[in-house]
C-alpha cells in the first residue's frame, strides 16, 4: 500500500475512535499504533500530526497524543456577503476582471482519495523523488556556517552560477534570479512584461497554471495553436499582428500537456516574429530534466542563443525532484531584469536561505547525477507501458503523439463521449484524471483528458489504472449502454 494511503487511512481509524476516549484522555502509544495497525512508525507519526493539525489531539514530547479539549464555544459567523461587492469593484468597461479561477491548477495539486489511481498528479511519486538525496544535502545545508542567516535578495552566488551554466550560452549568473520554483517565477515574469489589460499570447493548449497566474494579473491569454512540431510560427505572427501583444509563452521542450518539441526551424523563426513586434518570449523550461533514457540530444533552451535580451527563461528543481523542493530560476538580460528583480523583493523579499543552501548541495552531489539517470529511464519505461496498455484497451482514446520526455499523455476523444462525463466515471471507478479544458483559454476543439505516468507507483498500477479507465469508459451512455 502507497504510504500516503497508508496514513490516510490510519488517521480515519484514529478519528473514528476517538469517542472512546475523554477529552485530555491519553491514545495509545506509537509502539502500540504499530503493533494493531501494522504499519511503520512514519506512518503512526505523521498520522497523530494529520489529526493534530486537524486540532482533535494534542502531542506532548516524552508523554504521548492526549484528545484534545472540545472548543470552549462555537464562535459566531459573520456576515461575509459585502465582500461579493467589494471583490467586484474592479469591474467596468475599462477594467479586466481579475477573477483567479485555480481549479485547473488544483486538479494536479490535490491528492485524490485513498486507494484511487493518479493518473491526474504533476509530480514523481514519492518512490521516483530523491528523498534520501534530499535529507542528506538538507542536513549538509544547516551545518554550513550561516546557512540560517539572511540571503543575499537574488539569491545564492553559487546556486545562480549552477542555473546559468545549465541555461547554456553566454548567461552569467549575474543574469539570475533565484525564485520560490517556477510558477513564482512565471508570475513575476508575468507582471513585469504586460501591463493590466493588456494580451498575452499562449500556446493552445497549455499550461492551466500559466493562465490561472495570467488572468490573476488582469491580462487577456489569446491562444496560438500547437501541433506535434510545438507552435505555429505562421499564426503566431499573426496573433502577434492582430493584437499587438508583446509577450508569448511558450514551452519549447516536452510542452504541457501534448509532449510536443519545437522543431529546429520554428524557433529562430519564433524570436524573429517576438523582435519584429518588440515582444518578449517567456521561455517555460520546466522538463528540462524530465527527458526519457531513449530520447535523441535535446535542444537547448532559446534563451541561450539570446543575446539581445527578448527571452526571459524560467527554470525549477520542483519538477525532477519533490513539490516542497521550491527552488527556481528567472534568466534575463537588460532593464527587464531590473523589474523582475524589483517585483520578486516586493512579494517574498527572497526564497529561505536553507533551501538555496539545500538545492545548492543537492546538485553539486554525486546523488544528483544517479537521479536523473533514474528517472529518465524510469519515465521511459513507464510512458511504454502506459501506451500500451491504452493502445490495447481503449484505442478509442486518440493519441496523436508519444512524447520522448515530461511525464504525460494527451488523448483525444474521438467520439461523442463528453470529457466531463469520462472524468467523473473515471473517479467512479477508482482512477483520477485530468480534463483537457482548462489547458485551453478559449473553446477548445475537442474533448480531451491528460494522464500522467509519473505520479503512480510503477507499470502494475499503471495497468490498474487503464484497466478501470476502461470501466468508466464502457460506462458511458454514448458506449451504448
Amino acid at each position: 500500500m502507497q504510504e500516503r494511503s497508508s496514513v490516510s487511512e490510519l488517521a480515519k481509524s484514529l478519528r473514528d475512535e476517538l469517542d472512546r476516549y475523554s477529552p485530555g484522555g491519553k491514545l495509545p502509544s506509537s509502539r502500540a499504533l504499530v503493533e494493531r495497525y501494522k504499519v511503520s512508525p512514519v506512518t503512526v507519526s505523521r498520522a497523530v500530526a494529520q489529526l493534530a493539525a486537524e486540532g482533535l489531539v494534542v502531542t506532548r514530547p516524552g508523554s504521548g497524543a492526549f484528545r484534545a479539549q472540545p472548543p470552549a464555544s462555537v464562535p459566531e459567523t459573520g456576515d461575509t456577503s459585502w465582500q461579493e461587492v467589494s471583490l467586484s469593484g474592479d469591474s467596468g468597461p475599462e477594467v479586466v476582471p481579475r477573477t483567479v479561477d485555480a481549479s485547473g491548477v488544483l486538479v494536479t495539486l490535490a491528492a485524490p482519495p485513498p486507494g484511487v489511481v493518479e493518473f491526474n498528479g504533476g509530480y514523481l511519486h514519492p518512490g521516483l523523488q530523491p528523498e534520501r538525496a534530499m535529507a542528506a544535502a538538507l542536513a549538509r545545508a544547516g551545518r554550513r556556517p550561516g546557512a540560517w542567516g539572511r540571503p543575499p535578495t537574488d539569491g545564492l552566488i553559487g546556486l545562480r552560477d549552477w542555473f546559468a551554466r545549465e541555461i547554456g550560452g553566454t548567461l552569467r549568473g549575474s543574469d539570475v534570479l533565484i525564485t520560490a520554483g517556477g510558477q513564482s517565477a512565471l508570475a513575476t515574469a508575468l507582471r513585469a512584461v504586460a501591463p493590466p489589460g493588456a494580451p498575452v499570447l499562449v500556446e493552445s493548449p497549455t499550461y492551466p497554471g500559466m493562465l490561472a497566474a495570467a488572468r490573476a494579473t488582469g491580462l487577456r491569454p489569446v491562444p496560438v495553436p500547437v501541433d506535434a512540431e510545438g507552435v505555429r510560427p505562421d499564426l503566431l505572427e499573426a496573433a502577434f499582428r492582430a493584437t499587438g501583444a508583446r509577450v508569448f509563452v511558450c514551452q519549447p521542450l516536452f510542452q504541457n500537456p501534448t509532449g510536443a518539441v519545437l522543431a529546429p526551424g520554428r524557433r529562430e523563426r519564433i524570436l524573429r516574429a517576438a523582435r519584429a513586434a518588440g515582444a518578449f518570449v517567456v521561455e517555460d523550461d520546466f522538463a528540462r530534466h524530465l527527458v526519457h533514457e531513449d530520447a535523441g540530444p535535446s535542444p537547448e533552451p532559446l534563451a541561450a542563443h539570446d543575446p539581445d535580451g527578448i527571452v526571459i527563461h524560467v527554470r525549477s528543481l520542483t519538477k525532477i525532484t519533490s513539490p516542497s523542493l521550491r527552488v527556481g530560476a528567472l534568466a534575463a538580460r537588460g532593464p527587464v531584469l531590473e523589474r523582475l528583480r524589483a517585483i520578486q523583493v516586493v512579494d517574498s523579499f527572497f526564497v529561505p536561505r536553507p533551501l538555496q543552501e539545500a538545492a545548492l548541495e543537492l546538485v553539486g552531489s554525486p546523488a544528483w547525477e544517479r537521479h536523473l539517470r533514474a528517472v529518465a529511464a524510469e519515465l521511459g519505461r513507464r510512458r511504454t507501458a502506459l501506451t500500451a496498455a491504452l493502445r490495447t484497451r481503449l484505442p478509442g482514446l486518440a493519441l496523436p503523439h508519444v512524447p520522448s520526455g515530461g511525464a504525460t499523455l494527451w488523448l483525444r476523444l474521438s467520439g461523442p463521449e463528453t470529457e466531463a462525463a469520462l472524468v467523473s466515471a473515471a473517479l467512479r471507478a477508482g482512477v483520477a484524471v485530468a480534463p483537457g479544458r482548462p489547458y485551453h483559454c478559449a473553446e477548445p476543439p475537442a474533448g480531451h483528458v491528460r494522464l500522467s505516468f509519473a505520479a503512480v507507483s510503477g507499470p502494475a498500477e499503471i495497468a490498474e489504472g487503464v484497466r478501470r479507465l476502461r470501466a468508466a469508459w464502457d460506462e458511458l451512455p454514448s458506449r451504448g449502454r
